[in-house]
């Protein structure tokens, strides 16, 4: 949880140096938010968060080397949390010329997508958002998902296989969830901030293609992930 009146730490991941030094100004701007590093690949920017802990990770989906796709992949795995001491919400950056790399950084489990060409305000409104544990996509990202999802066949809920994409905490999250726990009732079971809890079950939704906890309890019953006659884990 970011203590109150702490600064958000954010890390910045972009190849090209002139996009990073836009971000870092219009960044450095805001009272509550505090550029801590910068990176220029995914796996230099894995590195330097696991030192510097952000809050907040504002990276490339298109970078030379490891990608946006794969730095999300193991910045949100449970081996990050575990050595940076918490989670932390990527929000990636996008031109919005190929939509698979989106779909793949959410399934990866990144918190939100803003277009590079987003208004300043938005920008920090964004970081500002993902850092409280919610989801944020840029208007113009979420009218394209809307209406690529619009015009495929109802997928259904998520199949077992497809719930192995989840890490082992985010499991542990929709297993409560589907007990009936809330987001304060989950926090206080497993000794985490509702913010954390917040940012596994926006992961938990956009990894599994999910619109909202209704369906994420029932593919946890319907992938037998929980049976009606489970009884709740038991508190760490």
């Amino acid at each position: 949880m970011i203590a109150a009146g702490r600064p958000i730490r954010v890390l910045l991941i972009d190849d090209e140096p002139l996009v990073r030094a836009g971000l870092a100004m219009l960044l450095a701007a805001e009272p509550d938010l505090d550029v801590v590093g910068e990176a220029s690949d995914g796996g230099e920017g894995v590195d330097l968060a696991t030192r510097l802990c952000p809050d907040v990770v504002v990276m490339d989906v298109r970078m030379p080397g490891v990608d946006g796709v794969q730095a999300t992949r193991q910045l949100v795995s449970d081996e990050f949390t575990g050595l940076a001491g918490g989670t932390v919400a990527v929000l990636i950056l996008t031109t919005f010329n190929d939509d698979s790399a989106v779909y793949d950084a959410l399934r990866a489990g990144a918190s939100g997508f803003i277009l590079k060409t987003a208004a300043p305000a938005a920008l920090a409104a964004s970081v500002r958002t993902v850092a409280a544990g919610e989801a944020w996509l840029d208007p113009a990202v979420a009218r394209r998902l809307l209406v690529d999802f619009a015009a495929r066949p109802d997928p259904g809920l998520p199949t077992p296989t497809e719930l192995q994409s989840l890490t082992c905490r985010e499991t542990q999250v929709l297993v409560l969830l589907a007990h009936g726990l809330s987001n304060a009732e989950i926090a206080g079971h497993l000794v985490v901030s509702e913010a954390t809890v917040k940012t596994h079950l926006g992961r938990i939704l956009m990894k599994l293609g999910l619109r909202d906890r209704a369906q994420a309890v029932a593919a946890a019953y319907k992938t037998g992930l929980v049976r009606p006659t489970d009884q709740p884990p038991a508190r760490r």
